[in-house]
């Protein structure tokens, strides 16, 4: 077993944490009202700020509109929206009402929208645009419990359909009349009440909405005030999902610590943004760290002669210092002079793409390769892999600053257990666990047992307390020779090799060897067409050019030789697309449906395995 390391005064904060979001909100409005809040992008690209005095008015105020269109504590309100400054105002507003947020993905399709709301029995929907009000009036009928919809932007109708402005206006005049409401409905908020349901995309079935308390959102963010490593001083920039557990508790992590956060949903935006907002840290999923180290390393390798061998040098200086600071050795005065020089010609730039400010970067919602991590910490940049799922609140483990190990995802939260059940199963007990599934109380049964959550994970904690995540109980498959092989293991160590890939699906149960699928990067496909004699040709084309399929069976040969004899990929293609969450291959947190991929490509794969 293992229980959080903690000191007495962690411990403290943790307990004596604010009972509610609302009332964490509101002390930190009361405690930071001057500073800034919020900063985000206007239509032109302007960036504006909100202090939270004036954060606390608007949400107030849109609390109360919410009031005064009948709704009653711990109902649920539902936001459809991507990521920007009036989800957080909405979700914000819906707890401070003594309700709770429904999230919904904006690339939901409408008959899971449907469901999502109908199973939640949401009763207001907060819409971004006139594409989410679509959805919402193509299923009108099956949604009779939803009395208004509140547009962030888009064509109103006075009626069913307001706008954003609307709701205030309401909360105002509502406050004239009940000037105590809200804070009347904050005091009646306990740690016990229901503060959000989070539907999990998940790689099978309908998506199952997990019930979170308040006291596991405040618990969150009181573990990362007690963990010391952010401070009201440090600037997150904000593009994850919201309707996702891993972004939602980046919002309360800044209520509780008090830092200001710039929001910006748009991923295509992310590099123009981390030049302009220059932050401090921030959150990503790991798809982010391999996109950004295959166009650094691509870019590089397309340029050549000596630019491309004072890189490679640079790379093997950089892990050799990284290697001695982290196993504690002494740095010899030639390895810091090559370090310097190193630093200056290649990793300064490497941080500068990330605006040059970040003091690091925590990583979540899938398994982050652990050489990219240490290639990254080679170039001076920390990536803190942090380990929870939705159902703990989005956090259960993280490494920091001080005191990590790449590779693992860190040590317990404080005031936190963990164990290894006898299968391998990572178990968890703590604030952070969910209240159940929404309307399955068989489910939520067998996974909550005594307390204790069972993740469907498989890990093993070390002598220091830290886990090493080793693969999903339902993903690992035993070959038809008997051996058992974990894909995500494999599929990690590839994309460290493999600039180019995107994705890698390892298959091969109850098959006498292993194969996978692969897919490139568009945006590293197009860069090395460009440098091969190929530019102007499709994806399609490159990807299945002979080319291509020699350059990823050199780094096959390269995986090959680093696993064992079992888990090597005898044959493999490159599929003429990459995944995406719209053909329904991966879930919106870019976790892989396997069994969606794999019977998209039956054909390819029992042509692996045909005699």
């Amino acid at each position: 077993m293992s229980t959080s390391v903690a000191t007495p005064e962690q411990l403290e904060i943790v307990k004596n944490r604010a009972k509610s979001v609302s009332a964490m909100f509101y002390n930190r409005v009361k405690e930071s009202g001057g500073h800034e809040a919020y900063r985000y992008p206007d239509e032109n690209e302007k960036w504006h700020s909100l202090t939270w005095a004036e954060t606390g008015v608007r949400v107030t105020h849109l609390a109360a509109g919410l009031v005064s269109l009948g709704i009653e504590a711990e109902q649920r309100v539902a936001i459809a929206s991507g990521t920007r400054l009036e989800w957080i105002l909405a979700d914000l507003a819906v707890n401070a009402a003594g309700a709770a947020t429904t999230t919904v993905y904006p690339s939901t399709m409408s008959d899971d929208v449907a469901y999502i709301l109908a199973d939640s029995d949401s009763r207001i929907v907060f819409a971004e645009d006139d594409d989410q009000v679509a959805k919402l009036r193509e299923k009108h009928s099956e949604l009779p419990s939803i009395t208004k919809v509140v547009v962030f932007e888009g064509t109103t109708d006075g009626d069913w359909v307001i706008g954003l402005d609307d709701l205030e206006k309401l909360g105002e005049a509502y406050l004239n009349e009940h000037p105590k409401v809200i804070e009347e409905r904050v005091a009646a908020t306990t740690g016990d009440s229901l503060a959000t349901l989070i539907y999990t995309s998940g790689t099978t079935g309908r998506p199952k909405g997990v019930r979170l308390s308040h006291d596991g959102w405040t618990y969150e963010g009181s573990v990362m005030v007690a963990g010391d490593f952010l401070s009201i001083d440090d600037l997150q920039f904000l593009w994850l999902p919201m309707a996702h557990s891993f972004g939602k508790v980046l919002l309360t992590t800044q209520l509780a610590v008090g830092f200001a956060t710039a929001i910006d949903g748009r991923v295509p935006k992310i590099v123009d943004n981390l030049a302009i907002i220059k932050p401090t840290f921030m959150g990503a999923a790991p798809r982010i760290f391999e996109k950004a180290y295959g166009r650094i390393v691509g870019m590089t390798e397309a340029e050549g002669g000596a630019k491309l061998k004072i890189f490679r040098w640079a790379e093997k200086v950089g892990l050799e210092h990284s290697r001695a600071v982290r196993s504690g050795k002494s740095i010899s005065p030639i390895l810091k002079l090559q370090h310097g020089i190193a630093d200056k010609l290649v990793f300064s730039k490497v941080r500068e793409r990330f605006g040059g400010r970040v003091r690091f970067f925590i990583s979540g919602a899938a398994a982050l390769s652990p050489d990219i991590a240490e290639w990254f910490h080679a170039a001076g940049v920390l990536i803190l892999e942090g380990y929870g799922l939705t159902e703990t609140s989005a956090g259960a483990f993280v490494n920091q600053p001080d005191n990590f190990k790449l590779g693992s995802v860190g040590t317990p939260f404080p005031g936190s257990e963990a164990k290894i059940a006898a299968d391998g199963e990572v178990l968890i007990k703590g604030p952070h666990i969910m209240r159940g599934y929404h309307n399955l109380e068989g489910e939520s049964a067998s996974s909550l047992e005594d307390g204790w959550l069972h993740t469907g994970d498989e890990g093993r904690i070390d002598e220091d307390g830290f886990l090493y995540i080793t693969g999903r109980k339902k993903e690992l498959f035993k070959t038809s020779g008997g051996k058992y092989v974990a894909p995500p293991h494999i599929e990690g160590m590839f994309k460290g090799i493999s600039s180019l890939t995107s994705q890698i699906l390892v298959h091969g149960n109850e098959r006498n060897f292993c194969s996978a699928l692969i897919t490139l990067d568009p945006d590293g496909v197009a860069e090395w067409a460009a440098n091969n004699g190929m530019a102007g040709k499709s994806y399609a084309e490159v990807v299945s050019s002979k080319e291509i399929h020699d350059l990823i069976e050199g780094q096959i040969e390269e995986l090959n030789s680093k696993v064992n004899r079992w888990e090597t990929i005898k044959k493999f293609a490159i599929l003429d697309h990459d995944l995406s969450i719209e053909n329904g291959e991966i879930t919106p947190s870019m976790k892989v449906k396997r069994n969606v991929v794999e019977a998209n490509n039956k054909a390819i794969l029992d042509g692996f395995y045909a005699k």
